[in-house]
C-alpha cells in the first residue's frame, strides 16, 4: 500500500436523518474524506448476492478500501472439535462474503487459553488456521485486550510467520488495555512496530491493518470502547509512531463516535 488510510468499523452515524447501507455509506464516508470501512460480520454475515453488486459499484466508484470483522463467536482452541469446526466455518463464511465485494482483510480473535499451557493453545490455533482456504483475502489475527484471550503481539507475529495466509491486526487500544495502561509514549508504540518489522520484515510496516479507539480497562484488561477524548489512550503518540516508522496500510477507528473520531485521527496524523 502507498498511503495510510483511515476509516471506521460499521455503518456511520451521519446526522441522524439517513439510514445507511454498506453501498450508501461508502460515498458518504468518501465525501467526509475517509478511505475505508470495516464491515461488521460479528453476529451475522450480511453481504449476500442481493446486495453484493451495489457494494461493488459503490466501492469502485469511490476507490474505497473494505475490510471486515468476522464473528465474535470464534475459538480455535475450543474443547470440542465440533466447536472448533464451527469457528472455522464462521471464518470461511466471512472470508467468502468479503471476497465477494473485493475486500481485503478479515479480522478476528483466534481463541482463548481456557487454562491450558500456552504452547498447546498455540499449536491448536496454528493447526486450525492452516485449514483455512486461500480465498484471495488476508486473515488478520487481532491482538486481544484481556489476559484470558490468546492474542499477544508475540503470539500473533509467530502465527503470521507459521501460517502463510495470516497477518496481524495490531489493535493498539487492546494492547494498552491488556497491559493495564502499557502504552503511553511514542517509544512504547514504536516498540510494537519494531517487533512487527523484526518478525515479518520491514515491508510488513507498509501493509498494516490497525485498530485504534478510546478504551476503558481494569486489572483484567479491556472493559469497553470509549471516545478518544474520553480515554487515557494516547492517540497522538500512537500516530507519531506510525509517522516515524513510515507505516502504510489502514487505520480503523472502532469506538462509538465512528466517523468523528476517525476524522480526528486523520486530521491529527496529517498535522504531524
Amino acid at each position: 500500500m502507498d498511503a495510510l488510510l483511515f476509516g471506521i468499523s460499521g455503518l456511520p452515524h451521519g446526522d441522524g436523518t439517513q439510514k445507511f447501507t454498506y453501498a450508501t455509506a461508502i460515498p458518504y464516508l468518501r465525501r467526509l474524506g475517509l478511505d475505508a470501512m470495516e464491515l461488521p460480520f460479528v453476529r451475522s454475515v450480511n453481504v449476500t448476492e442481493k446486495n453484493r453488486d451495489a457494494i461493488l459499484r459503490s466501492k469502485a466508484e469511490n476507490d474505497f478500501y473494505l475490510s471486515a470483522h468476522a464473528s465474535y463467536y470464534i475459538n480455535l482452541n475450543a474443547a470440542s472439535p465440533d466447536k472448533q469446526e464451527a469457528s472455522l466455518d464462521r471464518i470461511r463464511q466471512g472470508a467468502r462474503a468479503l471476497a465477494m465485494v473485493g475486500g481485503r482483510s478479515l479480522v478476528f480473535h483466534p481463541g482463548f487459553y481456557l487454562g491450558q499451557p500456552q504452547e498447546e493453545v498455540y499449536a491448536a490455533i496454528r493447526d486450525n488456521l492452516r485449514k483455512l482456504p486461500d480465498m484471495g483475502i488476508e486473515y488478520r489475527l487481532e491482538t486481544t485486550g484481556k489476559g484470558t484471550q490468546f492474542g499477544t503481539v508475540a503470539e500473533l507475529l509467530d502465527l503470521s510467520r507459521d501460517v502463510p495466509t495470516c497477518k496481524p491486526c495490531i489493535d493498539f487500544s487492546h494492547i494498552h488495555a491488556r497491559g493495564n495502561g502499557a502504552l503511553t509514549r511514542t517509544t512504547d508504540f514504536g516498540k510494537v512496530l519494531r517487533a512487527v518489522a523484526d518478525a515479518l520484515g520491514p515491508e510488513a510496516l507498509t501493509d498494516m491493518h490497525i485498530h485504534i479507539s478510546g478504551i476503558e480497562y481494569g486489572p483484567k484488561g479491556e472493559k469497553r470502547h470509549l471516545g478518544l477524548r474520553e480515554s487515557d489512550f494516547n492517540y497522538k503518540a500512537c500516530l507519531r509512531a506510525l509517522r516515524d516508522y513510515a507505516v502504510k496500510g489502514c487505520v480503523i477507528c472502532e469506538d462509538s463516535l465512528l466517523e468523528d473520531d476517525a476524522l480526528l485521527l486523520q486530521k491529527t496524523y496529517r498535522a504531524l
